[in-house]
């Protein structure tokens, strides 16, 4: 696959961009586990525009981490363009436009997914912003508003002609939110479609090395994006990466290096934010994770994993697991 000048190999794996969790940390795990390409947190264009300062944070990229792209989202065309200046500053290897997030603040604001219910601004913005900047500019968004309203593909047709590079497609749509179960169907009817030269990237129920390898044998895509699936799991591209190149599982990924893992991931949200709100930013990991499933009798132990306040309190739970499963 290759976007702009940019050569990923075959069969990439991409760390979707995911508010309040594809922090720089994260990602950056998430590419020493074999991403061979990562995002920003969403960024809103309007606060881009307003130098809103939790936003210009969010900018901040390192060459360690490499090809990466930022994610902007908006809902008219001024705003859009001048936070794609203000985002090619930060030097990303690609400018994302985020047509896709169904979350309510964004969509019902006509950002995000909410773009599905006005195809001509959606284009508008896709246009205006790929002739503002030079570096390449492409879109995520999802099959469409509605079951009712199922428009990807003649979208990815109109997209691909207001010269975006590549596109990204989520299995569902925007009425679905996370719900039910990615159709990939239509992903795979886009990437068919002989019209169609950009890469298209399938997002949707990637969860296990099985589900990309199926991904890519039954409907073709150039890439695969993995989402929710990363929670507490950064080391998920690497199984799925040894999968798919026919190696076995990496027998030295037992579960002390896992809790290295997860321990390494505090440590750095701790170091980056402060003690309490770093503790806050990586529950979402401690409960998603999948290397305490199975352990018997272990709702205790998760309530005071997630209930603790300090790093202390919270490593010392974590090592009892260690000592626990040893």
């Amino acid at each position: 696959m290759k976007i702009g000048n940019i050569q990923f190999g075959e069969r990439p794996l991409l760390l979707a961009p995911m508010e309040d969790v594809t922090d720089i940390g994260f990602r950056l795990l998430c590419k020493r586990y074999g991403a061979a390409m990562v995002y920003t947190e969403f960024v809103s264009a309007e606060a881009l525009v307003r130098s809103i300062k939790s936003t210009i944070t969010k900018l901040s990229i390192s060459d360690s981490e490499r090809p990466v792209g930022i994610q902007i989202y908006g809902r008219d065309v001024d705003s859009m363009v001048e936070a794609a200046k203000i985002v090619e500053q930060a030097k990303p290897d690609l400018i994302d436009l985020n047509f896709g997030c169904p979350v309510k603040k964004v969509a019902n604001k006509g950002a995000g997914a909410g773009m599905l219910k006005n195809i001509p601004l959606m284009l508008d913005i896709t246009r205006a912003v790929v002739n503002a900047v030079k570096v390449p500019v492409t879109v995520k968004t999802r099959l469409g508003w509605s079951f009712e309203e199922l428009i990807i593909e003649e979208l990815a047709e109109q997209l691909q002609d207001c010269g975006i590079q590549a596109l990204t497609i989520h299995g569902r749509t925007r009425s679905q939110m996370y719900t039910g179960n990615a159709d990939w169907t239509l992903i795979g009817k886009v990437k068919q479609n002989p019209r169609i030269k950009i890469p298209i990237i399938g997002n949707g129920d990637i969860t296990t090395p099985e589900d990309a390898l199926h991904a890519f044998e039954n409907y073709g895509v150039d890439g695969v994006m993995v989402g929710r699936a990363t929670f507490g799991h950064p080391w998920i591209f690497k199984e799925i990466r040894d999968f798919l190149d026919g190696k076995e599982p990496d027998p030295t990924l037992d579960f002390n290096r896992k809790l290295d893992i997860i321990e390494e991931i505090l440590r750095i949200n701790v170091e980056r934010i402060d003690e309490y709100r770093g503790i806050l930013h990586t529950r979402r990991h401690l409960a998603a994770t999948p290397i305490f499933k199975g352990i018997p009798d272990f709702r205790p132990t998760r309530i005071a994993m997630l209930r603790a306040s300090t790093m202390d309190e919270l490593m010392s739970i974590l090592e009892e697991c260690r000592i626990r499963l040893a």
